[in-house]
């Protein structure tokens, strides 16, 4: 039996009221204890001592943090409903709002606004911009143009900052040319771009591996007397990684250099990149020890290693690098998952695919639509693809009841 601490006896001991585990559950919130703070709210409610609108809206925090079943959160609301408090639904909804932004659900976020909105609440330029960013973050561009759109007839005048998020959903999505014209319309509205808005060109054009027209726009950053920051110079060395160009990936690794900035760990990543698509695994293998020396390494490291070792066939190496997260105490993501069955994937070994899904599964790892493509590659018959079928459509049921309200 685990031992009491002394915070937990005094629990015990004195009964406290909602006063006393508001406080605890503050403190365990701070210090990021989500599963505690679970612990000690289940405890309140068997202890029957009366919640109150702190109580709803930490635990609201509490849940939200820990990214659990929206439907506990709505839990909370349902107590607060059910004594019609008004004033306090909107603080609490505006809670629940800012944690599902956090947890990266912005079609929940979407449906907790209009919620707000119907109970009188009116939105300002920065919830309609965060509403923006949280669907760029998905790569749902049409989702995001909806709400800069809403956010224009509500009389709000977009800023730069919510030009930059509708751009972010546009290159998020895979179109930069549509990234350009907001960039073209911020302009010609008078609002100077930032060098905010430069870096998401950059981006934009890299990621369609457009790796020109990302120079193109780097250097226009410069005319405009602009100093490139880290991530600028990490964006044009992304963009040059994924056409293959690892000279050009050295030249400005040495520009970042000179200009006295330390390559952080996602620039870093970047040049790891560039060596693994060329297949200077030697190359890369020697930057990878360097960083792992320094302890700059982060699961994007690992994640570059694991992909370009599965794309060469190298197996047992793409294996060692996806032990050694666990090692450094780092958590495999749905890429380094994704990337470690798409090697076993390309030899259509289904059986070994479907081992390290249930793997990632049992890890609390959530598939998304590249693991489903992953899984439908490895398949060899009919039967295979009506299996992978039946999982992808249980994948997406299951999200509908964790992601949505």
């Amino acid at each position: 039996m685990q031992a009491l601490t002394p915070t937990d006896r005094f629990m015990v001991v004195f009964s406290p009221g909602a006063t006393v585990y508001n406080a605890y559950l503050d403190g365990l919130l701070k210090a990021r204890c989500s599963e505690k703070a679970v612990e000690v709210y289940e405890r309140m409610k068997r202890e029957r001592c009366r919640t109150n609108t702190e109580t709803y809206t930490l635990m609201i925090n509490v849940y939200g943090k820990a990214r659990q079943a929206t439907f506990s959160l709505w839990k909370c609301l349902h107590h607060l409903t059910e004594k019609s408090v008004l004033f306090s639904m909107i603080t609490i909804l505006e809670n629940l709002f800012l944690c599902q932004l956090q947890s990266k659900q912005p079609m929940s976020a979407m449906k907790v606004f209009k919620e707000m909105q119907s109970l009188g609440c009116k939105a300002n330029i920065c919830t309609y911009t965060a509403l923006v960013n949280a669907f760029a973050r998905e790569g749902l561009c049409e989702k995001a143009e909806e709400v800069f759109e809403e956010m224009q007839q509500a009389g709000h005048e977009p800023d730069v900052y919510a030009y930059n998020a509708l751009m972010e959903a546009y290159s998020r999505a895979g179109f930069p040319q549509a990234a350009s014209e907001i960039f073209s319309l911020m302009q010609h509205m008078g609002c100077e771009p930032d060098r905010a808005s430069y870096n998401i060109l950059v981006d934009a054009y890299g990621r369609a591996g457009l790796h020109r027209e990302a120079e193109a726009v780097f250097e226009s950053l410069k005319r405009q007397g602009m100093a490139p920051t880290m991530k600028s110079h990490m964006l044009l060395l992304a963009a040059h990684a994924r056409s293959g160009n690892v000279a050009r990936c050295e030249e400005v690794m040495a520009q970042l250099h000179k200009s006295g900035l330390a390559p952080d760990t996602f620039a870093l990543n970047a040049m790891l990149n560039a060596y693994g698509r060329a297949g200077r695994l030697g190359d890369m293998e020697r930057l990878l020890a360097a960083m792992e020396r320094r302890g700059t390494s982060d699961v994007g490291t690992y994640n570059v290693a694991v992909n370009a070792y599965g794309r060469a066939g190298y197996l047992e190496r793409m294996e060692a690098a996806f032990a050694s997260l666990e090692r450094r105490g780092l958590a495999a993501d749905v890429v380094t998952w994704t990337s470690r069955m798409g090697a076993y994937a390309r030899k259509k070994e289904y059986r070994r695919c479907l081992e390290i899904f249930e793997e990632m599964v049992d890890a609390g790892c959530y598939p998304d639509a590249g693991t489903a493509k992953v899984l439908v590659a490895a398949c060899s018959d009919e039967r295979q693809v009506e299996q992978v079928t039946a999982i992808v459509r249980s994948m997406h049921k299951e999200a509908k009841t964790l992601f949505t309200i």
